[in-house]
């Protein structure tokens, strides 16, 4: 019945198609993305809530969180055999997949993706793993997308274009948050967009947040109502803030990798690493239950004025009203966090480290403004501490801070907290890069060469195949050769360069015609003058296995118009700026989303 249901739908969009005209039918696109979007959101949303009531509630029965660690073990073995028995053994995590679609395989993303980051992230953080849900959401939203567009045939551009749609929809609906939705899209994820590209990406992002905010409770979205008044005397120490998030951000991108890193070169199976992994995450989330799920809800405890609540339920429920002890547990679940994170995606479990971020930047605004107020140095409004940390940590891990900016303005419901907001992000982003050329997401694509990033020019020569510009038709020539064959060589083709190579192809040398010019038209000098005599040491060599990035630098480096291709040690070609620099515009024309 409902596959019935899907079909007649299919065909009314069709029909839809075959009336428009191309830039309407990708208007009616982006709100038909972005209410599927809405609606994924909307199912994991209220999962991961339900079950996170359901386990306080429980807690509250008990007096101590032994189920909040027992539902994470059961969430990330259930997420492993899921994975193994449907999911054909494998599941591709984190955005980086994104932009390694858009970069390599012409925006065409598995159609698996549209419900296997759905299922196995709810499993993994619905049941108390601790990570968050926008990765998947962002996933399945590009998914969407994609599909959307490799259905109705659309081309290149309007496919990565409604990628687009489907991840600013996606966040736009998680937060309700539809200009970060559109910056995220555009800062993080889309090579390059024109002004004119804007509109679908927004009525998307909108369509999202409408459908979200409609649909869901309030209390299950991550939102918050009090705020102070900004005070320009505290600038000093949003700076010093902001110098914290930069470095908080680099300790957390690498020790994330570094669990993560550890877990994938254990040689054992796939549920006994779920279950070491889990079991290790569940005495974290025992001694700091906070630990347990997005963490949404203790950041809006540490934002009120009753903080002590997150010590209920705890082994250290007796020091609730002790502000020393709550600053001591605050820390120390901050500094924990990543390792926390790392269990859970690195043992099997599906999520991503956007809630994390929020998390931890929750926490060390918190931990940072109430130490300043505890040893008397200052008054600071903790609230707004709290709030601000969280843009420095995700401007810092996601190299985003015009995201960061304005998804913690929309979240807090106003503009009031912009400068701070702006200062802490920027200096958290600035200190970030310093330490970590690429963001969390970018960083596993950069080690194996796939970097994409928000350098148009690398995203644009990343996506070019070498191969595809060698130029293996060349002549060549033996150094013991006499000129007069070289000349025969250029009277008859419109080569200009030459590889000189011995008997076991070896390159030795190469000749350009500008350099014996004057030779040539000398008989006596060209019958008696052998090759080796004239030829020169390339300016500069380039491998196979070279990117394109590599190759222009090259060719900048040694000024020069052509370059000799080595494979396997021996002479394979010759690559031409020229042709070269042709590539790279078409590609170009061909990325530009218009």
């Amino acid at each position: 019945m409902l596959k019935k249901y899907f079909r007649k739908l299919e065909s009314i969009i069709a029909l839809a198609q075959s009336l428009m005209t191309p830039k309407q039918f990708i208007f009616l696109s982006s709100v038909l993305i972005g209410i599927s979007c809405s609606l994924a959101v909307i199912v994991l949303k209220t999962f991961a809530h339900s079950v996170f009531s359901f386990a306080t509630y429980i807690n509250g029965i008990l007096k101590l969180s032994f189920i909040n660690s027992i539902l994470p073990i059961i969430g990330i073995v259930l997420t492993v055999f899921v994975v193994k028995r449907v999911l054909n053994g494998s599941i591709e995590k984190g955005t980086s997949q994104i932009l390694y679609a858009v970069a390599k395989k012409a925006s065409i993303i598995p159609r698996k993706q549209m419900y296997a980051q759905i299922v196995t992230s709810s499993l993994t953080v619905g049941l108390g793993g601790s990570a968050g849900l926008e990765s998947p959401i962002v996933i399945t939203g590009a998914a969407f997308g994609s599909n959307f567009a490799q259905n109705y045939r659309l081309p290149y551009k309007d496919r990565t274009l409604l990628i687009g749609c489907g991840v600013a929809a996606g966040i736009s609906a998680a937060f309700n948050a539809p200009i970060a939705g559109v910056l995220f899209a555009i800062e993080v994820l889309l090579v390059d967009v024109s002004i004119s590209a804007f509109t679908p990406i927004m009525i998307s992002a909108a369509t999202g947040a409408l459908v979200s905010a409609i649909v869901l409770d309030e209390t299950i979205l991550l939102s918050f109502k009090k705020q102070e008044v900004f005070n320009f005397h505290n600038i000093p120490f949003y700076v010093l803030l902001g110098l914290l998030t930069g470095f908080i951000a680099v300790y957390y991108a690498r020790n994330f990798q570094r669990v993560e890193h550890y877990f994938a070169k254990q040689k054992i199976g796939p549920y006994k690493k779920a279950l070491i992994g889990s079991s290790c995450l569940a005495l974290l989330i025992f001694i700091f239950p906070t630990l347990f799920g997005e963490g949404y809800e203790s950041i809006k405890t540490l934002s009120e004025t009753d903080p002590g609540q997150l010590l209920d339920n705890t082994l250290f429920a007796d020091f609730r009203n002790n502000q020393w002890v709550l600053l001591l547990f605050v820390g120390c679940t901050m500094m924990v966090k990543v390792f926390a994170s790392g269990l859970t995606i690195g043992s099997g479990g599906n999520g991503g480290n956007f809630a994390p971020s929020l998390f931890l930047g929750s926490y060390l605004g918190y931990f940072f403004s109430k130490f300043i107020s505890l040893i008397g140095l200052s008054k600071l409004p903790i609230s707004n501490f709290t709030m601000v940390g969280m843009a420095g940590i995700l401007s810092g891990l996601f190299h985003a801070p015009l995201t960061a900016i304005f998804l913690i303005a929309e979240i807090t419901g106003g503009y009031g907290l912009m400068i701070p907001l702006m200062i802490v992000s920027s200096i958290s982003f600035a200190i970030s890069k310093r330490f970590e050329k690429y963001s969390l997401d970018v960083k596993n694509l950069a080690k194996k060469g796939h970097a994409f990033t928000s350098n148009k020019d690398s995203n644009i020569l990343s996506t070019l195949d070498i191969d595809t510009i060698i130029q293996c038709d060349y002549l060549t020539v033996h150094p013991e050769d006499h000129l007069s064959k070289l000349v025969d060589l250029i009277s008859h083709s419109n080569q200009v360069v030459f590889a000189v190579v011995n008997n076991e192809k070896e390159l030795v040398g190469i000749v350009h015609f500008n350099d014996i010019r004057e030779i040539i038209f000398n008989a006596y000098r060209v019958k008696y003058t052998l090759i080796k005599d004239v030829m020169k040491t390339p300016p500069a060599i380039i491998t196979s296995v070279d990117s394109m990035e590599i190759v222009m630098s090259k060719f900048e480096q040694s000024k020069s118009a052509f370059l000799p291709v080595i494979r396997n040690e021996k002479y394979y070609g010759f690559i031409s700026k020229s042709i070269a620099l042709e590539a790279y515009r078409t590609k170009l024309r061909s990325m530009t989303i218009e």
